[in-house]
């Protein structure tokens, strides 16, 4: 496996307790704490799609 996707499993795991908090605690500030890993994912996942497309480019 890839060490791309290595890093977005590690961020998913990071929030699974905050998850728990937020979702059957109701604790808002994990909340705001996942909201924060969701963005960050997003960026990640931004990251990879480019990265990808550029090895594709350059493969042709």
């Amino acid at each position: 496996m890839s060490n791309r996707y290595q890093e977005l499993l590690d961020l998913v795991g990071e929030a699974e307790e905050d998850f728990d908090k937020f979702y059957n605690n109701g604790v808002k500030a994990a909340g705001t704490r996942v909201r924060k890993v969701m963005q960050e994912l997003k960026k990640k996942a931004q990251d990879i799609r480019v990265e990808i497309q550029d090895i594709k480019k350059n493969e042709l």
